[in-house]
């Protein structure tokens, strides 16, 4: 077995043990973080696709997830739709809101595509706080989100509502990791590799990377419409600029372009926080001084310790 396949299949016992060992755990507190860290590493893996299959530096994810989460939110308690039509509705609004992004941002590139996500998403951010107060809630947010009532289980039972995670986290992974596999993924590999290149060999770049960035949304959707119903809550926190750059952090901290790479810089960013918060009010300061020390002596993220070499040379690792 090369180094390689060995990394990654340490990768992939570690994701699963995170996954397994939580129904053993005898308090809720890690039922509950373990919960979350899914829900965001699903909203990573989205926001790779992007950034690290794709090569676009977003800065507007936040809006997305945040759009799914209000989608979800609206839906269920001022029209009394079911949470899994709800949950449908909030991919489809990440997807809607990241194509109509996409249709200002695409026109420009690098530097500029990531400051006019950023700009797009901040306007949403004050639409959510201010203009839509009578939707949204405003800065007070809505209370009482709800979670599923499905086969009589009740959901509002911490373990309950893990297990239904656990689900959509690995049927979503499993898409994406098909997705990257395929000759699309294969073709928006291409373009982050030399975008002139693969114009001249005659693929769209500019759908591709539309496309691209419609999957991320959908993802990103799903993803605030679960993290809305496990806090019970949601407001316009959700679409700050600063929640995307801590999925880009995840990300870069985990190892872009890899597929199991942003699930545990998730983890590692999550179990930080939890553990630094408790020990001082300055932790986003220290973790902060972490990302910097891993950026440099970890330039492929934690899972260039499993690899021997960046994969991403050989067009991304799984």
């Amino acid at each position: 077995m090369t180094r390689r396949a060995m990394g990654q299949t340490v990768m992939a016992l570690i994701v699963a043990a995170m996954i397994v060992v939580p129904f053993f755990l005898p308090g809720e507190q890690w039922v509950n973080l373990v919960t979350l860290i899914l829900i965001w590493a699903l909203f990573a893996i989205g926001f790779d696709l992007v950034f690290g299959v794709t090569g676009m530096l977003s800065f507007g994810h936040a809006a997305l997830l945040g759009t799914g989460g209000y989608a979800l939110t609206v839906l269920t308690l001022s029209y009394q739709v079911g949470f899994l039509p709800g949950l449908v509705a909030a991919a489809l609004a990440g997807a809607l809101l990241a194509f109509c992004m996409g249709l200002f941002a695409l026109r420009v590139s690098g530097l500029f595509f990531a400051l006019l996500t950023l700009a797009l998403a901040q306007m949403i951010y004050i639409l959510a706080s201010n203009k839509l107060r009578a939707l949204t809630g405003g800065l007070d947010g809505i209370p009482g989100v709800p979670r599923p009532e499905l086969l009589g289980v009740d959901f509002y039972d911490n373990r309950n509502y893990y297990a239904f995670v656990v689900v959509i986290f690995l049927a979503g992974l499993a898409l994406m990791a098909l997705l990257r596999a395929s000759p699309f993924g294969k073709a928006l590999q291409a373009v982050q590799a030399n975008d002139t290149r693969a114009s001249q060999l005659g693929y769209n770049v500019h759908a591709l990377r539309q496309s691209a960035f419609v999957v991320s949304g959908a993802y990103a959707g799903v993803s605030g419409a679960l993290l809305a119903s496990l806090m019970f809550y949601i407001s316009p926190q959700m679409l700050h600029w600063s929640t995307s750059g801590d999925v880009l952090i995840m990300t870069v901290l985990g190892g872009k372009g890899t597929l199991l790479g942003p699930i545990l810089g998730v983890a590692v960013f999550e179990l930080l926080k939890e553990e630094l918060s408790q020990i001082t009010q300055y932790w986003y300061g220290i973790l902060g001084l972490i990302f910097i020390f891993a950026t440099i002596f970890l330039r492929n993220g934690i899972a260039g310790l499993f690899h021997g070499r960046d994969d991403r040379d050989e067009g991304g690792a799984q």
